[in-house]
C-alpha cells in the first residue's frame, strides 16, 4: 500500500522523518514530498498556490502504481490539499487520515489570518500560538523548527478550498485528533461549525485522540504512526 504524507504549513517532506520507520515496519510504501516552494527559504512561492500545490499531489497519485489505491495523510493544512486530492481522485484514494486537521470546506480557506510579507507567510512567534499547540514541545524541539521553517507560500494559506465532486463523500476518512478531543469535534460538527461541514457528509468517518500538541509527528511520532497504521487496517 502507498501512503502520501504530506506536511503542514512551513515544513518539507522530511518533517515526517521520525513516523515513517513504523509505516514502513507495517510493510507500507511511503512518499513524503516536499510541494513548490517549501524546499529553501530562497525559492520563488509568487506562482505558488492551493490548486497548484494539490496538482502536485495529483500527479504523485497518478504516478504509482494504478492497480493500488493509495492512502493520503495530510497533517494541519496538509489536509486540504489531500481533501482536494480526494476530490480528484476518489477513485484512487484507499483513504485519507487528517491529522490535527480536517476536510476543508469548499470555499474556505486554510488560514486567511497569517501574516504575509509578499508572497511569504512566514512562521509566526510562538506566542501567537494557542498553548494547546505548542504542548509538549521541548525548548530544543522549538529551536529546531524556528531553524528548519520554510515561510509557506502565501496564496496556499489565502486561497479558497474548490471542491466539486460527490464521489469524495465515498473515501473513508479518519480525523487523528492532538489538540481537540472527540468530544469537542462532534460538538463542533453538531454546531455546524464551517470548518467541520465535509465530515457529516462523509458516508465512513472516524475520530482518533491523540493528545499532545499541534504536531504528534515531533512530540508523539512512534504514536502517530501507529494510529495512521491502525486507521489503515481498519
Amino acid at each position: 500500500m502507498n501512503v502520501i504524507l504530506i506536511a503542514g504549513f512551513w515544513l518539507g517532506g522530511d518533517s515526517w522523518g521520525e513516523v515513517v520507520p513504523t509505516l514502513e515496519q507495517a510493510g507500507l510504501t511511503v512518499h513524503t514530498p516536499t510541494l513548490e516552494g517549501l524546499a529553501s527559504v530562497d525559492d520563488d512561492r509568487s506562482g505558488v498556490t492551493l490548486a497548484s500545490q494539490t496538482a502536485e499531489v495529483v500527479a504523485l497519485v497518478d504516478a504509482v502504481d494504478a492497480e493500488e489505491k493509495v492512502v493520503l495523510v495530510g497533517h494541519s493544512g496538509g489536509g486540504a490539499i489531500i481533501h482536494g486530492v480526494v476530490d480528484a481522485r476518489p477513485d484512487r484514494i484507499e483513504r485519507a487520515v487528517y491529522v490535527d486537521s480536517g476536510p476543508t470546506p469548499e470555499g474556505i480557506a486554510i488560514n486567511p489570518q497569517l501574516e504575509v510579507t509578499g508572497a511569504d507567510a512566514p512562521l509566526p512567534p510562538w506566542e501567537d500560538f494557542d498553548e494547546t499547540d505548542l504542548r509538549d514541545l521541548t525548548d530544543d524541539q522549538l529551536a529546531w523548527f524556528r531553524e528548519i521553517a520554510v515561510p509557506e507560500p502565501a496564496r496556499v494559506a489565502r486561497d479558497a478550498q474548490h471542491v466539486t465532486n460527490p464521489a469524495r463523500y465515498e473515501v473513508p476518512i479518519t480525523l487523528i485528533s492532538s489538540t481537540f478531543s472527540r468530544a469537542e469535534i462532534e460538538e463542533a460538527i453538531a454546531a455546524g461549525i464551517p470548518y467541520f461541514a465535509e465530515v457529516p457528509l462523509i458516508a465512513r468517518s472516524s475520530i482518533v485522540e491523540l493528545p499532545t500538541g499541534h504536531w504528534p509527528q515531533f512530540t508523539k511520532p512512534r504514536e502517530l504512526a501507529q494510529a495512521i497504521v491502525d486507521a489503515i487496517r481498519a
